[in-house]
């Protein structure tokens, strides 16, 4: 497993060019946030949020990433929020590969190794894959070289029909899963880019069900199993994702560690005798 560097980062989401007031109100609208309830959140006033707002007080760079913590928003858009504001950006997007990161990718690394013979990958905010292990390539073999070409893309991979759509046998349910996923991602981030990799994908035609081995054994789920064919055998997993705690790097911030976890004895069973 390599962590691969990509040249597609999200570009900055937010527009500049309408100034502070009208996007911290676009986010508090978004977040159905009431102008006293910030105030009180963020230690102010009702009537000084009211004046940032409609443009009749410029706030400081410190009520700026107050009102953006409040509000939840990305790290990505409170660059955006202090150049609106005509400050300098506080968070710094370094590059995956730069040296500056070589304790966060061998981290990351280590992690995800150490989860084989389950898969585990690393994606960013636009779903593009920057490491897997063993795990994710095995679900992977097969996959038709074109879609296989850097960057790799998660959701392409899954929801293509000549990606792993086919193999997943519960492939409705977690379509509609994955799509949830991203509609609850555009609207935090307000992302045109991932817009629009949301209306291409949920465009894809979604393959003929074809009726699913039986598993070896009924088994509850307590959350949604990714279902999926592999040799003739239908494995199943519970997918889990990681992000990191108070981010104070774009890059950082946007990347989640997605693992897949065996959602029956059955699956363990046959990856541990694959993936020795």
């Amino acid at each position: 497993m390599t962590i691969v560097p990509s040249e597609h980062t999200a570009p900055a989401t937010t527009p500049n060019d309408q100034g502070v007031g009208p996007l911290l109100r676009a986010w508090r609208e978004q977040r159905r946030v009431s102008q006293l309830e910030l105030a009180l959140r963020a230690d102010s006033s009702a009537r000084h949020i009211s004046f940032i707002e409609t443009g009749r007080s410029r706030p400081s760079e410190e009520m700026v990433l107050r009102l953006a913590e409040h509000l939840d928003v990305p790290v990505r858009e409170r660059n955006a929020l202090l150049l609106a504001a005509g400050y300098a950006p506080r968070y710094p997007e370094t590059p995956l590969d730069d040296p500056a990161l070589d304790a966060l990718r061998a981290g990351m690394e280590r992690l995800i190794q150490g989860y084989e013979p389950y898969p585990a990958l690393v994606v960013d905010a636009m779903y593009t894959v920057h490491a897997a292990n063993r795990g994710i390539l095995m679900l992977l073999d097969g996959i038709p070289g074109h879609l296989l070409e850097p960057p790799l893309n998660a959701m392409r991979l899954t929801l293509h029909p000549e990606g792993l759509a086919p193999r997943i046998r519960n492939l409705r349910e977690w379509r509609g899963h994955l799509l949830a996923q991203m509609d609850r991602q555009i609207a935090l981030r307000r992302s045109e880019p991932l817009r629009r990799l949301y209306e291409e994908v949920a465009a894809y035609p979604v393959p003929e069900e074809t009726t699913p081995a039986e598993p070896a054994e009924d088994v509850p789920h307590f959350a949604l199993p990714l279902q999926i064919e592999h040799e003739g055998r239908v494995l199943s997993f519970i997918s889990s994702i990681s992000t990191f705690n108070t981010p104070m790097d774009v890059t950082v911030a946007e990347l989640a560690i997605e693992t897949l976890l065996p959602a029956d004895p059955a699956t363990v069973k046959y990856l541990q005798s694959l993936l020795p």
